[in-house]
């Protein structure tokens, strides 16, 4: 186990990784110390995803609140930044941004309360997002004279841009049933039931090829930027190709036509002790 004073990496023994934000006495705010400890964890997990040692990665964090987004003795301090000292800074939130949404094996965002200003990015960054129903959601930035700059990009391609327009721009919170109807979260749950949801989505997610998942991630991004041109359609067509004669893909295929369990799906009885 890797763990520093504001954040906890777990990786248990089914590749699943558990990155934990550990600050509820300031719920779970961020600041340029989180965020470099947050980018270092993202690293980790990511190299040993290209492995295939890490099969997903689930974001939460500890205490009533996700995230309320930036600290304020953080936000204190860039009182007296410059143009320089501020750009750094936010060169490292987008470090942590592109990071989660670029990491090469599903992820999960476990969002047990109010989620405000960057840790919006942080649940559209995820590729599943299950919240409670008690949830907020709030792009809080305009009220205090800035804006969700570094994020907009990836809460943008969740919400659409029309929605993204009025709630950048008002601020105003959405509860948990309106992020689920515009697309910020998948699904909700009562409080109660957040951690047995999410365990099902973790197992959901280990019945899938780990090498499936990893390409049809980077083929989606790939798609987004240039859906219908002759490169896309030639990329797409090479991809599954290469995926049926791989050896996970006759694996696969063999699997489902002798209808048994695929080589890389954890049986019922699996151990899921942590790796310290």
């Amino acid at each position: 186990m890797s763990q520093t004073s504001d954040s906890r990496l777990e990786i248990d023994d089914r590749g699943v990784a558990r990155l934990t934000l550990e600050r509820p006495q300031v719920h779970n705010a961020f600041d340029d110390h989180l965020i470099a400890e947050l980018n270092d964890h993202l690293r980790r997990v990511g190299e040993l995803a290209q492995r295939g040692e890490v099969r997903v990665l689930v974001l939460g964090s500890e205490g009533k609140s996700f995230s309320a987004g930036a600290d304020l003795n953080w936000m204190q301090r860039m009182v007296d930044y410059d143009f320089e000292d501020n750009l750094a800074d936010s060169r490292e939130l987008s470090a942590l941004m592109h990071g989660l949404d670029t990491l090469p094996c599903p992820t999960v965002c476990r969002v047990q309360g109010a989620t405000f200003g960057g840790a919006v990015g942080l649940a559209a960054c995820c590729d599943i997002v299950v919240a409670s129903d008690k949830a907020r959601f709030c792009l809080s930035e305009v009220r205090i004279g800035l804006s969700p700059a570094v994020i907009s990009p990836y809460v943008q391609r969740a919400l659409g841009s029309r929605q993204m327009r009025r709630y950048a721009l008002t601020a105003e919170v959405m509860d948990a049933a309106t992020a689920e109807r515009l697309g910020l979260v998948h699904r909700l749950v009562e409080p109660d039931a957040l951690d047995t949801a999410v365990d099902a989505m973790i197992d959901t997610l280990l019945a899938t090829s780990p090498q499936a998942s990893r390409a049809t991630k980077a083929l989606l991004a790939e798609v987004a930027h240039d859906p219908d041109s002759n490169a896309t359609r030639d990329h797409t067509c090479r991809i599954i190709s290469e995926l049926r004669v791989s050896h996970e893909g006759q694996e696969g295929l063999a699997s489902f036509l002798e209808k048994r369990r695929p080589a890389w799906a954890p049986d019922d009885s699996s151990n899921t002790e942590r790796r310290q």
